[in-house]
């Protein structure tokens, strides 16, 4: 019996402990799995710059002295930080919020259709949500930044 009980345990896959430092860097994430690390970067900058947003969102619409403000702020900067610094700050929550909503879909395609759960669908449908999500911001960072 105890012979039997070795022979499968050495049958068995065997574990070790990795190091974050040494063996992290060296693992190929599929393309999947980057989006849906992005996608949870993209939810905490959402989270974290809620403030800015909301800021922006209230001195954008109480008052035309108001929005003066809100377009100095982004033209010339504000609190001693120049406009092109709020201005990126901008471009990412621009980022944050397509990338989590494209990716939030794929997820809910996902989770409906059980037939789209596959690694082609799961390539296919990462490339979308990156090729989709950086498309429009930079279309939007344009507009942002002015350059048409």
């Amino acid at each position: 019996m105890t012979e039997l009980a070795s022979k499968q345990r050495s049958n068995r896959p065997e574990f070790r402990n990795i190091h974050a430092l040494t063996d992290l860097p060296s693992y190929r994430l599929p393309l999947a799995g980057l989006v849906s690390i992005l996608h949870r970067i993209s939810g905490a900058i959402l989270f974290f710059l809620m403030p800015f947003t909301l800021w922006m969102f209230d001195t954008s619409i109480s008052s035309d002295l108001s929005f003066e403000k809100f377009k100095a702020a982004f033209n010339v900067g504000m609190l001693g930080l120049p406009g092109g610094l709020w201005k990126l700050v901008a471009l990412a929550l621009i980022w944050a919020y397509l990338h989590h909503f494209i990716a939030g879909l794929r997820h809910l395609v996902m989770d409906t259709n059980h037939a789209a759960v596959s690694k082609e669908f799961g390539k296919s449908s990462a490339v979308f949500t990156l090729v989709v999500s950086i498309a429009l911001t930079l279309v939007l960072g344009a507009k942002l930044f002015g350059l048409y």
